[in-house]
Order: structure tokens, then C-alpha cells, then sequence
């Protein structure tokens, strides 16, 4: 039986080391981000949209260095308040520009025969926002009704 060297013992216990590390760091790496909310939207109202835009900001405050991801969908009669002529287009730009991501329903939007050239630009759009709101939730999204 042939003895191992004291270098063959030094890399074969590196190797070792390594193989536990590595699966750990890697685990660690793909944690999901920690502060992620989901904001649902279905009201056509000014007054609400700027306590919701609010909400926004003081999540973002609240949360600081820790972060957080954050998206506000809007659907049904909410989908109005993102239009190119909406009362709030400066508060939603403001909003985007934070890195907030907001997404129109693209059913609402068909049933209300609008595209995109008649939105704000820079929004973003999800198929079906009933069905964005519960995928974020079974993924472990906070979920926010103003």
C-alpha cells in the first residue's frame, strides 16, 4: 500500500476544505434579496396614487443601506393613473428613476383598447396583474395594498 506524501495529505485536505466551502458560498450567493415588496394598485385617483408614491419612498428611507426591491403593479381602473397625460407622471418618473419598478396590466390595458405609445414611458408591463401579485406573494414578496 503506497503512503501519501505530506503534500498529497496538504491538497487532498484543501480539496476537501473546498468541496464543503464552495456548495455554502454558493447557497449564500443566491440568497434572494431580503426587503422585496410588491405594491398592487387599482385605484384611479391622484390623491391615492401620491399616498402610495409615498409609501414607496419611505420604504426605500426606511430600509436604507439594507435595500430593497420593490415593484407597484396596477390594473383594472389604477392602469389610468399611468397613462402619458396622468396627474401623477412626475411622481411615477420620480418613482423609476429610484429604481422602483412599475408594471401596467396588460389585460386592463387591452380591455381599455390602450398600448404602449399611450402610457408613460420607462413603465414596464405584466401579462396579467391578479397573476403577477400572486406569483410575488408565493415567492415570498411582502405585499402592500394602499
Amino acid at each position: 500500500m503506497p503512503t501519501m506524501s505530506k503534500r498529497s495529505l496538504f491538497l487532498a485536505g484543501g480539496a476537501a476544505l473546498l468541496a464543503a466551502v464552495l456548495p455554502a458560498a454558493a447557497r449564500a450567493q443566491a440568497q434572494p434579496v431580503r426587503n422585496r415588496a410588491l405594491f398592487q394598485v387599482t385605484d384611479n385617483d391622484p390623491a391615492r396614487w401620491n399616498l402610495i408614491l409615498n409609501n414607496l419612498g419611505a420604504l426605500k428611507e426606511g430600509v436604507g443601506s439594507e435595500g430593497a426591491e420593490i415593484e407597484l403593479v396596477a390594473y383594472g381602473p389604477g392602469v389610468n393613473m399611468l397613462k402619458a397625460d396622468s396627474p401623477v407622471k412626475q411622481r411615477v418618473a420620480d418613482a423609476l428613476k429610484a429604481g422602483v419598478k412599475i408594471n401596467a396590466c396588460q389585460n386592463t390595458m387591452n380591455g381599455m383598447k390602450l398600448t404602449p405609445a399611450d402610457m408613460l414611458p420607462e413603465i414596464g408591463y405584466v401579462p396579467s396583474g391578479v397573476v403577477e401579485v400572486m406569483k410575488k406573494q408565493q415567492q415570498g414578496w411582502a405585499y402592500i395594498r394602499s
